[in-house]
């Protein structure tokens, strides 16, 4: 494939620029996107607003985190391959680190009181996380009644309807298409041109991470069989990699789903402690899928022992859940940046991007549910079922520590850091007391 001509980066400054993204994404991807729009579009100035939106716009359309996607679509446009590959992978790696360390701590020594006092005023703090990203992704995604129309249809679709994400993101994207393509005035930008894509180059990179993403499973179902915990978990969580679009929020409602209903990994208040990990270390917040991983083959370690089964399963769904990232990041970055001037593409990009603000605003109220409630019960039956809480299963401690967390957020805008720290203090403190 014909590699872009980029601008005059040094490979040097570009390195230590990814790895300052790394150890800044903190918060989920919002907070992770703000992060790579302030260093890479308004310090560095790499590239300009119009070519970030539509970047984000074609990542927002992937399968997977849309944050570390961004990342590897940035570094390949500013030094190719080796660029992306740079940049997308030390963006996972301090998460990836973090988050194996606590799972180990979590599994062995999660039953004792301060470990779980903290987790416990963990996951109310992520509900405000949660809502602050809706506050953000509102503000850029939703112009207009009509997105807000995309973002209420895709909410109610789901919540109500229990429609796949896939078909609420294909749906969103086809009425873009329908719209009418309004045209994007021109801004300064730094010298970023694409050559033609090439169709065997697009061929052969197909192959190759192909390859990369799909031979250790198989690799791993050719050696344990189809029954062992390791091989469902890459089986799992490869399948969830092509068919959880909407961004890490969406994919998190699909996996928390099947992980604690259908596999039964873990419990709903353990991958409401996942999430707070991932909440509180840097890297992408899908990075919570590691511990569902962990957790996975850490209860079900078939003859190994738990903590090795429990590093192995994280390995093998981390490496499932990004090596497609960068399949489809070099394999589409090139056409889309050559079709960038096509207005039809672009309108179908922003609707989806509208819709995925009710995927978000789903899992904000899932996470509320679970969190708030000890009890939910199912209302109805068949597409339109609806999950309700039962009312006297209301926890006022995780209800006072999310008021507290909200009131940060909104009313004082304490960053997330302070905010999660100070909600873990308080929990342990009501845990321990109360």
């Amino acid at each position: 494939m014909i590699p872009p001509a980029r601008p005059a980066v040094p490979w040097r400054d570009a390195v230590r620029v990814w790895a300052r993204v790394a150890l800044q994404s903190f918060g989920g991807p919002a907070g992770q996107i703000a992060v790579v729009h302030r260093i890479v579009v308004e310090e560095k100035r790499w590239l300009g607003e119009r070519r970030f939106l539509h970047a984000l716009s074609y990542c927002m359309l992937l399968p997977g985190p849309e944050a570390q996607q961004l990342t590897t679509y940035v570094g390949w446009l500013l030094h190719g391959v080796r660029g992306g590959l740079v940049a997308g992978t030390l963006f996972i790696l301090p998460g990836f680190v973090s988050i194996l360390a606590l799972s180990v701590l979590y599994a062995e020594y999660g039953h004792t009181a301060w470990v779980a006092g903290v987790f416990f005023g963990l996951k109310p703090a992520v509900i405000a996380i949660v809502l602050a990203a809706v506050t953000r992704l509102r503000r850029g995604a939703l112009r207009g009644r009509g997105g807000l129309g995309l973002a209420a249809g895709a909410f109610a679709a789901i919540f109500f309807f229990g429609i796949p994400f896939p078909l609420v993101v294909l749906a969103a994207g086809l009425l873009g298409l329908m719209l009418p393509g309004a045209p994007v005035p021109d801004l300064e930008e730094p010298s970023v041109t694409v050559s033609r894509p090439s169709t065997a180059g697009a061929v052969r990179t197909t192959l190759f991470w192909l390859g990369v993403w799909l031979v250790p499973p198989a690799l791993l179902l050719a050696g344990l069989g189809p029954g062992h915990v390791l091989v469902r978990e890459a089986v799992f969580f490869s399948k969830a990699a092509v068919v959880t679009f909407g961004g890490a929020y969406a994919v998190l409602s699909y996996v928390a789903q099947q992980a604690v209903e259908a596999y039964q990994w873990l419990a709903p208040g353990q991958m409401l402690d996942g999430l707070g990990m991932a909440e509180t270390t840097p890297g992408p917040l899908i990075q919570v899928v590691q511990f569902v991983g962990f957790m996975g083959a850490y209860g079900h370690p078939g003859g190994m022992e738990p903590v090795a089964a429990g590093v192995l399963g994280s390995v093998v769904t981390t490496w499932v859940t990004f090596a497609p990232c960068f399949l489809f990041v070099f394999v589409g970055a090139p056409y889309v940046e050559y079709l960038r001037s096509w207005h039809k593409l672009n309108s179908a990009l922003a609707a989806i991007t509208a819709a995925v603000a009710g995927v978000v605003v789903n899992l904000a109220v899932w996470f509320a549910l679970h969190t708030l409630f000890g009890e939910l019960e199912r209302l109805g039956a068949g597409p339109a079922s609806l999950l309700l809480p039962v009312p006297g299963s209301l926890d006022w401690r995780a209800l006072l520590i999310t008021g507290a967390a909200i009131v940060a957020v909104f009313r004082f805008r304490i960053g997330m850091m302070p905010v999660l720290g100070g909600s873990a203090l308080l929990g342990l403190l009501l845990h321990l007391v109360f």
